[in-house]
């Protein structure tokens, strides 16, 4: 039970995090334009980064070894999916409207996030 509160539930409580930022008509939040265009991009990226980290502790310390093999792609598949079901559950939200675009910069965020923790911290 101790694995399961210390790696699942920080995962459990970021994804209720997003779910609950997307459902907000608006954010409320203006952010600095570092890429014009892309910055809702490199916050969706960012933001799926964390969340595809967070599944990959959580299954790298509380699977067997065998499943460990996996646990990077299965990290990214999970935030990509939970990306997609975030970007349908938006198209039902006031004001807010689900796009493909940003589904892509979750996979590569998610992609880059795993790639980079499996390289920096279990290398």
């Amino acid at each position: 039970m101790t694995r399961f509160i210390t790696y699942w539930v920080p995962v459990i409580l970021y994804a209720g995090l997003i779910v609950f930022l997307s459902s907000l008509s608006s954010p409320g939040v203006d952010f600095i334009t570092i890429v014009p265009g892309f910055d809702d991009k490199i916050i969706h990226a960012v933001e799926y980064a964390v969340l595809a980290i967070l599944c990959y502790r959580a299954l790298r310390h509380t699977t067997t070894t065998q499943w460990n093999y996996y646990s990077p792609l299965l990290s990214v598949i999970a935030a990509i999916v939970f990306g997609i079901t975030d970007e349908i559950h938006q198209a039902f939200v006031p004001l807010r409207q689900p796009d493909v675009w940003d589904v892509l910069a979750d996979g590569i965020g998610a992609t880059v996030g795993v790639g980079f923790w499996k390289w920096k911290v279990y290398s």
